[in-house]
């Protein structure tokens, strides 16, 4: 039996802060105190709305078709904020904040809602919508000082128009690893 591929819906950032956000991974990277496995390739930048795990084929077209039905009015967002999760000495992921508008957060309640009436679990956790800039810290302790002084150079802020949200397919073994399966258009 072949091991079902695994997918996600999520909300892609846009040419311009795609390459914003880039700029900011090239001078973090550049940082010796900032050292990670994992930097997201700039086309895989998103604000993911629910991790999906293993799909079957037949169930994502099911999903997709549910999805589409979302009717939720275009809005913009805000991005920015240099932030991390995990110990703040040796932050397991670094990721550029997102913050969470009711439209937002609408949009996020009616991908889960349609995700749970399809046999996906909810998400226990409270929403924190984010941009994964780097994972898997691999570098030594960063003193308190040290994160907030990285921190405080990435506080500027931009907005861009969200006018639709995509399911996306995971490929491990290929850069950049997430493949649109399909795009969903927000009114």
């Amino acid at each position: 039996m072949t091991q079902s591929a695994h997918y996600f819906v999520a909300v892609p950032v846009n040419d311009f802060i795609q390459q914003w956000l880039e700029d900011w991974q090239i001078q973090l990277n550049k940082d010796s105190n900032v050292s990670y496995k994992n930097w997201t390739h700039p086309n895989d930048l998103h604000i993911t709305l629910k991790f999906l795990g293993p799909v079957p084929e037949d169930k994502v077209e099911n999903l997709t078709v549910k999805l589409d039905q979302i009717s939720i009015k275009s809005f913009n967002l805000t991005i920015g904020q240099l932030e991390t999760f995990g110990n703040p000495n040796k932050p397991r992921v670094l990721f550029a904040g997102v913050k969470k508008t009711q439209p937002l957060q609408h949009l996020f309640e009616k991908v889960e809602e349609t995700c749970a009436q399809l046999g996906f679990q909810k998400e226990s956790r409270g929403y924190r919508p984010h941009v994964t800039l780097a994972k898997k810290w691999s570098g030594g302790v960063l003193s308190d000082t040290t994160l907030m002084d990285i921190q405080s150079t990435f506080v500027e802020t931009k907005e861009f128009y969200v006018n639709h949200f995509v399911v996306y397919r995971i490929n491990p073994n290929k850069s950049p690893k997430y493949e649109v399966i399909k795009v969903l258009e927000l009114t």
